[in-house]
């Protein structure tokens, strides 16, 4: 199978002992955008922001990995996953493999936390960060998210996780979760997928936490997105960002969940195309 025959599919880099599935499209002055994604079942980068990568390509380079343990990334052997080390020394051998010093970072839930961490640890990496109904700060452990990363594959429980990340239910229509179904059912996905959060997952939302001292440190220019009906994450770990990192500024969209990218998609890609650009016309001289 080829990006030819499923768009999911990109360019490959070999990174930290497995394969990694990424797409590197669109070019122009100053940073690259990096793409992150979620920790939905089926999710691969290409399903998170197949809307704004050709938005943000006609004036970016656009990197969007496969985060091991979705998508068509394929798994290390031993498999172990650490929060957050195991992601960040994949992202850390893609931009180095591709020989990128420093990049914008679009993170979405679970790849907010992951932002966010790249930023405290790394801080030389990175230039202007999106975070999007964002992790990395302590919230409890919800049925919703239960259901989400508790996930077997079934048209039925993918409607389900389906309904709980988008307001608007009329997104969620059978040929959707038929779609997104398939993905989970691909040989070796969901086996990936079951490994990344098992039980007890309290401990993995906990292992995500940023402490309030390192986030405001945090000196890059920083835009939050947040949908004010999110039943994954609520809207308070993104008014407690706003309110401990010091450059950065908070846009909530009602009637939404977490999914704004999808439900919200031309204001979403407006403002996050418009943030980063900002990052490329030179401060006015005093």
């Amino acid at each position: 199978m080829t990006h030819a025959t499923n768009p999911e599919i990109g360019k490959t880099l070999r990174t930290a002992g497995f394969e990694t599935n990424y797409h590197d499209v669109g070019s122009g002055p100053g940073s690259p955008v990096l793409l992150l994604h979620g920790s939905g079942a089926g999710v691969s980068a290409w399903a998170n922001w197949r809307g704004l990568i050709p938005v943000l390509a006609e004036n970016f380079r656009v990197i969007a990995p496969d985060l091991v343990g979705f998508g068509y990334t394929t798994l290390p052997d031993p498999v172990r996953f650490e929060i957050f080390d195991t992601w960040i020394d994949q992202i850390l051998a893609v931009l180095d493999e591709l020989g990128i010093e420093k990049v914008h970072v679009v993170g979405n839930s679970f790849g907010g936390g992951l932002a966010l961490h790249l930023a405290t640890r790394f801080p030389e990496r990175l230039d202007r960060i999106v975070l999007m109904g964002s992790g990395g700060v302590k919230i409890d452990f919800t049925p919703e998210l239960d259901a989400l990363w508790g996930y077997t594959p079934s048209v039925e429980n993918m409607k389900t996780i389906m309904d709980i990340m988008a307001y608007d239910r009329s997104l969620v229509t059978d040929e959707l979760a038929e779609l997104r179904y398939r993905a989970t059912i691909r040989p070796g996905a969901q086996e990936a997928f079951e490994q990344v959060f098992p039980e007890p997952r309290q401990r993995w939302l906990d292992a995500q936490i940023v402490a309030d001292e390192d986030l405001a440190k945090i000196e890059h220019e920083v835009l939050i997105l947040h949908g004010r009906e999110d039943r994954v994450v609520p809207l308070e770990a993104s008014q407690h960002l706003f309110d401990v990192i010091p450059n950065c500024q908070l846009h909530v969209f009602g009637k939404c969940g977490h999914w704004t990218q999808i439900e919200h998609a031309a204001r979403f890609q407006q403002l996050v195309d418009s943030f980063l650009g900002e990052a490329r016309v030179p401060e006015t001289v005093q």
